[in-house]
């Protein structure tokens, strides 16, 4: 019997596919069909933002990042996944 091992895996970290704010909730949509949410006030430019500044996000560096152009606010996807915020 012969075995091989792969030793060339790669994991990928999952990018978002979806981003949608409600009820001051920033929900994000991955590739691999799981969707997180977490309040804006976890930022501090985001906790200071109006609810329509928090509805204008988009995606960014292919789903790596969300971006609040009006705002100048920039967040990695895989620090959400990591649970990684700037406020308790």
């Amino acid at each position: 019997m012969i075995s091989i091992a792969a030793s060339n895996v790669v994991d990928v970290e999952p990018a978002a596919c979806r981003v949608w704010v409600d009820a001051r909730t920033v929900f994000v949509e991955l590739t691999d069909g799981r969707i997180l949410g977490f309040p804006a006030d976890r930022f501090r430019i985001l906790s200071k933002a109006t609810d329509e500044q928090l509805r204008k996000v988009v995606l960014r560096l292919n789903g790596f990042a969300l971006r609040w152009e009006e705002l100048d606010e920039d967040i990695s996807v895989p620090g959400i996944i990591s649970g990684i915020f700037q406020l308790p």
